[in-house]
């Protein structure tokens, strides 16, 4: 078992089906995204949001296969939670492009624009990069913006607190796609 595997495991492990809603991957008292932690602030609150929307994400996506993973949404979509994963890779890395930095893209290319979503096949090789690529990314993202005292400060093309808000915005309207791909998996509903 891979590094990455024990990750996904680890993951999986942190989120037991809920007893008191079968729908549900944890009790509500449970659940993971919340926190005793107290939000004062501006970059606290943006900083807790993209925290919960990552975590919602791996929620989504918990105890699948790469099978279950690659399901896509409906035909003519290539839209599934494996290429979900995919995405948010890019667009973590699409974050730091956005500053200013030189990030290649890891998936598209010129001549698949959507090599994130048509690249998502049922093949547990291609989940595991997946995940690894989505939380290097996700933790190169944390490194830039703690290099920033002033979420005023203009990176790139825009100051990053707008950055970071259309960051946040993108997981938004994903965990809403995610939450009717898992349905259509397993039945599972938004928590």
């Amino acid at each position: 078992m891979g590094s990455s595997d024990r990750e996904n495991d680890a993951a999986v492990a942190r989120w037991t089906p809920s007893t008191r809603y079968p729908d549900m991957w944890v009790d509500p008292d449970d659940d993971p995204r919340e926190t005793e932690v107290e939000i004062v602030g501006e970059r606290d609150t943006l900083l807790d949001n993209l925290r919960y929307f990552r975590l919602t994400i791996e929620l989504k996506c918990a105890g699948l296969d790469a099978e279950q993973m690659a399901l896509r949404s409906v035909p003519p979509s290539t839209m599934s939670l494996l290429g979900l994963v995919r995405h948010l890779a890019e667009d973590e890395r699409h974050f730091r492009r956005m500053a200013g930095e030189d990030a290649p893209r890891i998936y598209r290319t010129a001549e698949d624009r959507d090599g994130d979503w048509n690249g998502a096949i049922a093949d547990p090789a291609v989940m595991a990069d997946a995940w690894r690529q989505w939380r290097a990314e996700s933790e190169r993202t944390d490194r830039f913006i703690a290099g920033f005292a002033d979420l005023a400060t203009r990176t790139g093309e825009a100051p990053l607190r707008e950055i970071l808000v259309a960051q946040i915005t993108e997981y938004a309207r994903h965990c809403g796609h995610a939450d009717l791909l898992r349905e259509r998996i397993d039945g599972r509903v938004g928590q």
